[in-house]
């Protein structure tokens, strides 16, 4: 009678815990369900970085505990990212594509973790974007960090410098100072400026 009442307990427990996470994803998906990605363009040109990577998360500026459920961004997988001349590209697993304008990059750096991903130091890559607002009343920008890990040694460098040297969306101070500033390429209009010191 004991085991009976017990593997009862069990089972009524984790059927709690289990209702508990689907009803705190449903409320994150429908508080997120606005945020998206944007369109890719018609016409693009070659990828000038081209990379397997794994897919963490999504999270606003720097909160890397705090998940968003960003459309085509919301579950963890493969992927695969390309860095071209308009914009990035990630294509994971199971999601719909995701494209990042190069005018709302706002840059690379390494990061050591995320929520649910914990790795060596600087072992993850973060994305920081301004993502796509759908039906906001007035404008807003709401800046995220997409959290990458590259398959391959060397990719991380190679996709940092290429995603900075497309960035084009003003940077923002960041609330907390927990990823890695990463060596990143003077913009453009960085260069000009230095020259007419």
């Amino acid at each position: 009678m004991d085991k009976v009442i017990g593997t009862l307990v069990a089972v009524a427990v984790v059927a709690l815990v289990g209702w508990l996470m689907y009803r705190s994803w449903k409320r994150r998906t429908v508080r997120d369900e606005s945020l998206g990605s944007y369109p890719v363009p018609a016409a693009h040109g070659a990828p000038v970085v081209d990379a397997e990577v794994l897919y963490v998360a999504t999270t606003p500026l720097g909160e890397p505990l705090e998940r968003l459920a960003v459309h085509g961004l919301a579950f963890r997988g493969s992927g695969h990212l390309e860095v071209l001349p308009e914009g990035l590209i990630l294509r994971i697993a199971g999601e719909s594509l995701t494209f990042i304008p190069a005018d709302r990059l706002v840059g690379a750096q390494l990061a050591s973790y995320a929520i649910d991903r914990g790795v060596e130091p600087e072992g993850l890559i973060a994305l920081t974007w301004i993502a796509q607002e759908r039906g906001a009343a007035e404008p807003v920008e709401p800046r995220v960090d997409s959290y990458v890990r590259a398959r391959y040694p060397g990719d991380p460098a190679r996709i940092i410098q290429a995603v900075n040297d497309i960035a084009a969306a003003p940077p923002a101070p960041r609330p907390e100072e927990d990823i890695a500033a990463a060596p990143a390429a003077p913009r453009p209009e960085q260069e000009s400026e230095a020259s007419n010191d």
